[in-house]
């Protein structure tokens, strides 16, 4: 690999993280005062736009959109629809860098349900890796507290939805293109969101006084200016993010990108900051800091053992 491919490879990865994160941050921004149905709806609109008319001309057209394995790819599209809701869901309630840190386990989740369902070879030391980012979950969710928050389970939920979602694509292999990825799965969201919408829009099942539940249940409300250019945003942000992390895998190996993939967490803590004044606490930090290192340890030793580049991000991470 030439230097000239390694730096574009990392600048695609470091704007992809802006990307996700900016992402993160407007929803949570907005989850008081719209369903969040309706904002992925919107999103993926938007992102759905920007993949056929720019993403789908750069790998090639149209007739590159085609494939054997639909059914394969409405199943990854219905477990980034859960992985979607389940996060965003619970960044309504809590602070987004311990929500984004314990999601981040998704990546280990992964080599782990390779090994147990694609029988891939793992190591005794990323085996530890996984125990450690284990660990950190635990540190941060802190289960037998006595104010424990329920809410801290959706951004486990997603994790699982997520690894799953990269575990099918590691099965599919190198068949598919990133463009035929990102288009199925934005149909996804553009399909289950606007079933949620026609049951739920009205509001009639929410007021239920959990901020998690109602941003799943709140009425449709058309966003005024200010709002839909954010909400324009988030699908530009997706759209984008999903394109940049896929030539960051094709240009790079996983091992040098995947790290910087990981400045998505530094960043949800820098806007949990700055937006919402919100500082991890000690023990979310100790947490945080080890599903870091740990993470980052699992994508570095990954590459040693041949996984599949881009296995950690095909197209539609959130």
């Amino acid at each position: 690999m030439s230097d000239r491919s390694r730096e574009i490879s990392v600048s695609c990865a470091i704007l992809a993280s802006v990307a996700f994160s900016l992402n993160d941050a407007s929803v949570k921004w907005l989850s008081g005062d719209y369903p969040l149905h309706q904002l992925i709806l919107m999103r993926s609109i938007v992102a759905l736009l920007l993949t056929l008319s720019i993403v789908v001309p750069l790998e090639g057209g149209w007739s590159r959109l085609r494939t054997r394995r639909p059914m394969m790819h409405v199943l990854r599209g219905c477990c980034v629809v859960l992985a979607n809701l389940a996060f965003f869901s619970g960044i309504a309630v809590i602070p987004l860098a311990e929500a984004t840190a314990v999601f981040f386990v998704a990546p280990l989740l992964v080599t782990g349900f390779s090994a147990l369902f694609l029988k891939e070879r793992v190591g005794v030391r990323r085996w530890s890796a996984l125990a450690v980012g284990f660990i950190g979950v635990l540190v941060i969710v802190q289960p037998g507290a006595v104010e424990f928050r329920w809410a801290m389970l959706l951004p486990i939920v997603a994790a699982v939805g997520y690894a799953t979602l990269h575990t099918i694509t590691r099965n599919m292999g190198l068949t598919e293109r990133a463009s035929t990825m990102a288009l199925y799965i934005q149909l996804t969201f553009i399909a289950v969101c606007s079933v949620m919408g026609l049951v739920f829009g009205s509001g009639q099942f929410a007021g239920t006084g959990n901020p998690a539940i109602d941003f799943l249940l709140r009425e449709w409300a058309w966003p005024p200016t200010e709002d839909l250019a954010v909400i324009v945003g988030l699908g530009v942000c997706s759209a984008a993010g999903g394109y940049l992390i896929s030539q960051a895998y094709r240009l790079g190996e996983a091992g040098l990108v995947a790290p910087f993939e990981y400045g998505t967490l530094v960043l949800a803590v820098v806007w949990g900051y700055v937006i919402w004044n919100e500082l991890p606490g000690t023990w979310s930090a100790l947490g945080i800091l080890l599903v870091l290192g740990s993470g980052i340890y699992v994508a570095i030793r990954e590459t040693s053992f041949g996984a599949l580049p881009g296995a950690k991000r095909i197209s539609g991470r959130r």
